[in-house]
């Protein structure tokens, strides 16, 4: 493991250019690192068949949930009521990514799933205080997510961009850290209102 993170730092460095780098295979073992951009498609679509495979509790913690396999697999594990579904986002910028895919055609077809997701998981939203230059950044930035007994934890929120950016992930398969890390899920949530939608509250 410390090989790969090895491998993807000295690409970073020797590039200067986060465009390309991370896209590589990485050791399979009980813990497998991942790098974006070159494997954030495969993280999502990794993070998603987790999701769809999980039979007894999902969490999440993410400050936004965009990335197209992983709203769509959500979207229908809370439809078919397969198991247990909750998370944390922050709110003030979910409202902002609402916003954005109403102004925008192309991804207003995002809209009623995490209405779905939203509403039919058991979420809550962190009210942190909107972007300015010299405002507060309290932003709810922890990201985690646990399907099961197997943990996706490291700097990759749950989006697009996240997937073109210069992020690393450690997914690991271990009963114990997942019951940590879901405890430690369920901890952030229960401090926050329930998350808001992109049609209101009912």
């Amino acid at each position: 493991m410390a090989r790969a993170y090895l491998q993807n730092f000295e690409e970073l460095w020797r590039t200067v250019e986060v465009d390309g780098t991370g896209d590589f295979d990485a050791p399979k073992a009980q813990i497998t690192p991942w790098f974006c951009p070159g494997r954030g498609e495969d993280l999502s679509q990794r993070i998603a068949t987790a999701i769809g495979r999980a039979r007894t509790r999902i969490r999440i913690a993410s400050p936004v949930i965009t990335a197209s396999p992983i709203l769509a697999t959500l979207a229908q594990v809370v439809s078919d009521r397969r198991c247990e579904v909750a998370g944390v986002v922050d709110g003030t910028q979910m409202r902002q990514v609402f916003h954005q895919w109403h102004e925008n055609g192309n991804a207003a077809w995002k809209l009623p799933l995490i209405q779905r997701v939203l509403d039919r998981g058991d979420f809550t939203g962190k009210p942190s205080t909107p972007y300015t230059p010299d405002s507060v950044h309290d932003y709810m930035h922890a990201k985690v997510t646990v399907c099961d007994d197997l943990v996706f934890v490291g700097s990759f929120n749950l989006s697009h961009s996240g997937e073109q950016n210069a992020e690393n992930v450690l997914e690991v398969n271990d009963p114990a850290i997942a019951a940590r890390m879901a405890a430690f899920i369920d901890a952030i949530r229960a401090r926050y209102p329930a998350a808001p939608l992109p049609h209101g509250n009912p």
